[in-house]
């Protein structure tokens, strides 16, 4: 039917056009054939294809907040706005999509996560929400049953902190796995926890000295408790076998389907990169798994990617052979350091020391001078950096390196990013509006850290300078919002609502409740800033003409309800126009 009708329209015009020739000269039959032409493309490319009504659409465009209908053509907007307006661009062969006076918003960005870890994870032994010792040793216990002698046990996600505090030991461990080596990461990715038969194969012993930038956790007698913090990691994760090419296309398909569940049309993927690991590691992805999806047609996603930033220079060729834009669903986004740790593994680093372990201001786990040249490379190459930054020195000194870079060399739209910015000294906040710097933060985290940071910062310090959302969009820094998953699940809503809320669990008020967000803010920190934050902004981010059409539908019909509770669920969530997943279990991915 829709080609009948596009061939009809077309031949009406064209036979309207050469009846009139021969009523015209030469020049202007030549003018008016061209002219004749140019507007029956043009009309034929303002027919939506797809029109979604009946509904309140928030658009995170300032322009235009609030629409009641939507065209669609060819997976791109063409209109937002009553219906009447986006009507006139339908014919018959048009779908209709009726809302039902369901509430949408644009498809959620988020703004950090490690995806194929995420999906790799899903498939290996999760920890995260166990809450005891004996809980945490029989997940141990049944997972290992079901894997043969010789073969490593992987798994993650645990947090010591909802069991007491007590950090766990290859003792706990080792008579359940006396023919397996374990390695089990911390929820944050910054420490792991090994049984003696891994420490064992990677040669890890009370002789060991700790790595630059990490640490090897020892008991009294100086043996390893099987803990090992930050780059210390690498003394084991190089005897962990590699995930296989077809385990890692597997993980991509996990994690988009989970991600489309949950909203997230456009993640920005920081990779299998965290302290220890191989820089090699998401380049092997990016050839592996994400080229394959896009070329195969099994991405489901649009992905940013961020590359280690000691390889800048292998993206700074990519970038000036394919350009920055690689397909509708990949995008090259930048280069990505570290400069402290976390505050679970009491290796963010910090101007004072931890309540709980005095001795000890964290980790600066790479050398400032070799990570100002890398930055200072990576910048005058035109690539946008970023750089993990916890406690408050580190974020000081990142700040302190993002303006001396900026002094160097003449202004141009850098969106300096720095990841998490969760503790920042007195003073700290009013420089990320100054410098036009990217403030890229996971509000969810603040449900695991509430009790913690109380515990190793004391109270006044914690709630003096962490996450502070609200402080940072008064003073003018643009706020992008993430899960970081797999360190917390990936899930927008649930995020939304912590950063309005900001009631950790067992709580009864607000952790800092000056701090909390608005419903609008915190939906363009999901949207259109978030999009802003990777340079995506002319593609998604709002439901404008010209974007891709990129939205969520919502279980909610009342914004009133949205914007005070978030009580809301995703119902379907659409591609470029296209639904990639549905609640309803009859219908089916377009």
């Amino acid at each position: 039917m829709n080609a009948f009708w596009v061939t009809l329209s077309a031949s009406v015009i064209l036979i309207l056009s050469i009846a009139s020739l021969p009523l015209l000269n030469n020049n202007n039959a030549n003018h008016f054939t061209y002219l004749l032409s140019w507007r029956s493309c043009s009309f034929l490319n303002e027919v939506a294809d797809l029109l979604v009504t009946n509904g309140t659409i928030y658009t995170s465009d300032d322009t235009l907040p609030f629409a009641d209908s939507m065209a669609i053509r060819n997976g791109r907007i063409l209109r937002v706005g009553s219906y009447s307006f986006t009507k006139a661009l339908t014919r018959p062969w048009t779908k209709e999509l009726n809302l039902d006076g369901k509430i949408v918003v644009p498809g959620f960005i988020d703004s950090h996560v490690h995806f194929i870890p995420g999906g790799l994870q899903m498939a290996r032994v999760e920890l995260r929400g166990v809450n005891t010792k004996d809980l945490f040793v029989d997940k141990i216990r049944k997972a290992v049953a079901n894997v043969k002698h010789g073969s490593w046990l992987l798994g993650g996600g645990w947090n010591n902190d909802i069991w007491g505090g007590d950090l766990p030991m290859a003792s706990w461990i080792d008579s359940i796995t006396p023919h397996n080596p374990v390695w089990l990461t911390r929820m944050d990715g910054h420490m792991g926890l090994a049984n003696t038969l891994a420490l064992t194969l990677a040669g890890i012993s009370r002789i060991n000295e700790n790595p630059n930038g990490g640490a090897i956790v020892r008991n009294n007698d100086r043996e390893p408790t099987g803990l090992l913090i930050d780059s210390a990691m690498k003394l084991v994760l190089p005897h962990i076998p590699d995930a296989s090419v077809d385990e890692r296309r597997e993980a991509l398909l996990r994690a988009s389907d989970h991600a489309l569940k949950r909203g997230v049309t456009t993640v920005v993927d920081f990779g299998r990169y965290f302290p220890g690991s191989l820089p090699e590691y998401p380049w092997q992805d990016f050839s592996d798994v994400y080229k394959w999806a896009d070329l195969s047609g099994n991405m489901m996603t649009r992905v940013c990617l961020f590359f280690p930033m000691e390889t800048w220079p292998r993206l700074v060729d990519l970038m000036s052979k394919s350009g920055r834009v690689l397909s509708q669903w990949i995008y090259l986004g930048g280069v990505k350091a570290f400069a402290d740790g976390s505050l679970g593994s009491n290796s963010a680093l910090f101007h004072e020391p931890y309540a709980d372990d005095p001795n000890n201001y964290g980790l600066q786990v790479v050398d400032l001078d070799g990570l100002y040249n890398m930055t200072l490379s990576s910048d005058k190459s035109g690539l946008q950096v970023s750089i993990h930054a916890i406690g408050d020195r580190a974020n000081e000194l990142v700040l302190d390196m993002y303006a001396s870079l900026v002094s160097e060399k003449r202004n141009r739209d850098r969106r300096f990013r720095i990841e998490h910015a969760q503790h920042l000294a007195p003073g700290t906040v009013a420089r990320f509006g100054e410098q036009s710097l990217i403030a890229s933060v996971q509000p969810d985290h603040l449900l695991d850290d509430a009790d913690s940071a109380t515990k190793k910062l004391g109270s006044e310090r914690a709630e003096r300078g962490a996450y502070l959302f609200k402080s940072l969009l008064t003073n003018n820094a643009q706020l992008a919002f993430g899960s970081d998953w797999p360190v917390v699940d990936i899930n927008p809503l649930k995020s939304i609502r912590t950063s309005m809320k900001r009631i950790p669990p067992h709580w009864e008020k607000a952790w800092i409740p000056s701090e909390c967000l608005c419903l609008k803010d915190a939906l363009k920190a999901y949207t259109i800033s978030a999009a802003h934050a990777c340079f995506l902004d002319k593609y998604v981010g709002s439901l404008s003409p010209g974007k891709y059409a990129d939205f969520v539908v919502l279980s909610t019909s009342s914004w009133e309800d949205l914007a005070t509770e978030v009580s809301a669920d995703v119902e379907a969530t659409y591609v470029g126009g296209s639904m990639a997943y549905s609640i309803k279990p009859d219908v089916k991915r377009e």
